[in-house]
């Protein structure tokens, strides 16, 4: 038998052992009695029993021990509370249980932490109706699914879960993108981070010693633990999670100055809905605009934001940095006045990335697998209740519950019908019949295992996650309702100790929520829309059908009858929003999540047109990150691929890259760079 599974047949025993006794026993009692102890030695049961505790307690599950006064460790006595091991019973309404069955169904092999999802919903739901089986509701579809996507960086974010919560410091390579090198990093995990499509690692960079973050596809190799120890960390108390992804993009690091950036009253509302956490508006002296404040780490970046509001925004102090963004004005002009000379392009077979490929949000199986223990509580307690039904359990259906094969059923039913304590004391016994059937036969002492478990970490991240992926963006809420019922029943907020997924930039819980309420019930909604490429606003009156994530944020998919066709509308650009009495009836050829595996993951709107774009060396490694690289040049620069619906949107995303970006073509392009950057340059004056 595997080291492991003898593992579990010892540490599931303990626990019927313990629940069972309902008394304090000492660790002799539980060595002459727990399946897999009686045959150790003193010393090798010390061992193994400690470990067994440990590995427990780092599940959740937490033993009691009485110390006598005189200190033998012989003497003391253990015990397992109920409310240590059994999840206290969550009522859920009906709306709830569709809506967490709604998460399940869009976020099912897309997910990275499916599989733990979907025990986590077997045990929260206990005694009620499977949320498995609930009606499917058609209300939001999602592009974005924190999957891992790709074989390395889904190993990678295995290894890191793990040593995440096993407090295991952690080796990787890592490329640093300030200096272009490649580097080795030891660090102790503290938590994993998803934000903007990616996985990121925040810890403690023992090079540093300090907190640092890491993402995720910047590592290569392998992700290896640094010693050999049971645990080498403890993460400080005074560590908080949410800081890391409450920052901006200029704010990614050690603060430099604080600047003070004017905001045109016709989008400062805007602004303040996606930047407003990041620091304060007051009003301008003209009186009729905003000034907003706002501490930096990085120039370049507070620069490109600025530039890529265009005539809306401008930096007014530091003077350094009105300074800087001057100069970039004014190579942006310069760089676009007439067609560049450009270095030879270099041999494409000669030229090894300097990172790993991109990664995608397209469809992936889901790469967490969760702990077999908690697997086989769950497959516990499903087969206890069924023999106390007399019922049995079809195997096909039962392995679509659990997501597992035939033959992993197979061997977690002989797991579970060795797990004993003392004098044959089974929990139950479960036959296999040769017409894929399971008959269950329990115990006296299956009470032991007879409830759902408390959910195991990864689970606990799981459900979290899954709601915070979807956030506010369900009919009346049910999924914030169901988070604040999960939390209360776990006793903290996994969100403290696992992973953390950021909310996108510019998601306005308020708007989320009106504008579900007019789906459920079919209402016509009014809406002010800012389109920002063109800078303009427009009024619409449209039924809106789903709401549906993508690259830049959640949209509103719906039917424009003045367009006679299907529009998305974000909803970060919804500048109001009003439900009419007037209702719709859903029209038939309207299938609001068509597009979802296309533009919302990839970011490319059908008919696009293609421009080849000049990178400078020094921005050329940011740019392979998101960008298909089309010609290496012979000085470090590179020529890229935009694909643009719209020459403004083109524009919006050169001037971002503030100076070291120029459009080869299409010429009419380039010309309108060029009009706009002198535009920027006639403001600034």
């Amino acid at each position: 038998m595997a080291k492991d599974t003898e593992k579990l047949i010892r540490q599931l025993s303990l626990i019927s052992y313990l629940m069972a006794e309902r008394r304090p026993v000492t660790a002799p009692e539980i060595r002459s009695s727990v399946e897999g102890y009686s045959t150790m030695n003193e010393d090798a049961f010390a061992r193994r029993f400690y470990a067994d505790r440990a590995e427990l307690e780092s599940l959740g599950i937490s033993l009691s021990v009485e110390r006598p006064s005189d200190g033998l460790a012989e003497q003391e006595n253990y015990t397992l509370p109920p409310e240590n091991f059994f999840l206290p019973p969550v009522k859920f309404t009906d709306s709830e249980l569709a809506a967490l069955q709604t998460a399940l169904s869009l976020l099912d092999g897309e997910f990275a932490y499916a599989e733990p999802l979907r025990l986590a919903l077997q045990q929260i739901t206990w005694g009620l109706p499977s949320p498995m089986r609930a009606p499917h509701q058609q209300a939001v579809a999602l592009g974005i699914t924190a999957s891992a996507g790709g074989h390395d960086l889904s190993q990678r974010l295995v290894k890191v879960d793990t040593a995440i919560t096993r407090r295991k410091t952690i080796t990787f390579e890592y490329f640093t993108m300030d200096r272009g090198e490649w580097g080795k990093r030891k660090v102790d995990p503290y938590q994993l981070l998803f934000q903007g499509g990616q996985f990121y690692l925040v810890g403690r960079s023992h090079e540093r010693e300090a907190v640092r973050v890491f993402r995720l596809s910047r590592m290569r190799a392998k992700v290896a633990y640094a010693t050999k120890a049971e645990h080498d960390f403890t993460r400080p108390t005074d560590f908080n999670p949410r800081l890391y992804a409450n920052r901006a993009d200029w704010q990614l690091g050690e603060p430099i100055g604080e600047a003070e950036v004017w905001v045109a009253d016709r989008i400062a509302w805007q602004v303040e809905r996606h930047f407003g956490r990041y620091g304060t508006f007051t009003a301008a002296p003209d009186g009729n605009n905003q000034i907003f404040k706002t501490e930096y780490a990085n120039a370049r970046q507070l620069a490109s934001w600025a530039l890529r509001l265009g005539e809306n925004a401008r930096v007014i102090s530091p003077p350094e940095l009105v300074d800087e963004l001057k100069e970039r004005v004014g190579l942006l002009i310069e760089r676009h006045k007439t067609t560049p000379s450009l270095e030879p392009a270099t041999s494409p077979r000669a030229v090894e990335p300097s990172l790993p490929e991109p990664e995608t949000n397209g469809k992936r199986d889901a790469v967490i697998r969760p702990e077999r223990f908690a697997r086989l509580v769950t497959l516990a307690s499903i087969l206890i209740e069924a023999g106390r039904e007399g019922r049995r359990l079809q195997v096909v259906e039962l392995c679509e519950r659990l997501q597992i094969s035939e033959q992993e059923l197979g061997e977690d039913v002989g797991v579970l019908n060795v797990v004993n304590f003392g004098a044959g004391s089974y929990i139950l016994y479960a036959d296999i019949t040769a017409d894929g059937e399971i008959e269950v036969d329990n115990d006296a002492y299956s009470d032991s295992l007879a409830r759902p478990a408390r959910l195991l970490p990864i689970e606990a991240k799981a459900l979290v996650a899954a709601i915070d992926l979807i956030g506010p963006h369900f009919p009346h809420g049910s999924l914030d309702s169901a988070r604040d019922k999960i939390v209360a029943a776990l006793g903290e907020d996994p969100v403290e100790t696992g992973l953390q997924v950021a909310t996108a930039a510019g998601d306005d819980p308020e708007m989320a929520a009106l504008i579900s309420r007019a789906i459920a019930d079919r209402h016509v909604l009014e809406i002010e829309y800012y389109k920002a490429n063109e800078d303009e606003f427009s009024k619409r009156v449209i039924e809106p059908y789903a709401l549906m994530n993508g690259l830049e944020g959640w949209y509103v998919a719906s039917f424009d009858p003045a367009k006679d066709s299907v529009r998305h509308f974000r909803l970060d650009r919804i500048k109001k929003a009003t439900a009419l009495e007037e209702r719709f009836e859903p029209r038939p050829e309207v299938v609001p999540a068509a597009d979802i595996d296309g533009w919302p993951r990839t970011g490319e709107v059908p008919a696009s047109e293609v421009a080849r774009v000049w990178i400078s060396p020094e921005r050329a490694r940011w740019v392979r990150e998101e960008k298909a690289v089309v010609e290496e040049l012979a000085d470090g620069a590179m020529i890229v691929e935009f694909r643009f619906a719209g020459t403004d949107w083109l524009v919006r995303e050169v001037l971002k890259e503030a100076g070291d970006a120029i459009v080869l073509e299409p010429a009419k392009a380039r010309k309108a760079v060029l009009k706009a950057a002198r535009g920027l340059k006639a403001t600034r004056r």
